[in-house]
């Protein structure tokens, strides 16, 4: 739960940013949100929820 939530403010901010920057418009800033929600409702949300968390395991795991 705290991976996910931390991963969402983080998109969030890149998403502000890109708006203000005017990288992105509103509309494909709109688009891109409602995708999101879309797909995390979809089939896909546990394989794509598995992914991102070996991911952020793999990273964890990485030693300095």
């Amino acid at each position: 739960m705290a991976i996910s939530l931390s991963v969402v403010l983080l998109l969030a901010i890149i998403l502000v940013v890109l708006i203000r920057g005017g990288s992105i418009k509103a509309g494909p800033a709109i688009v891109a949100i409602l995708f999101g929600f879309f797909l995390a409702s979809s089939g896909l949300a546990p394989s794509i929820t598995r992914f991102l968390d070996s991911i952020a395991d793999m990273i964890n795991s990485i030693s300095f």
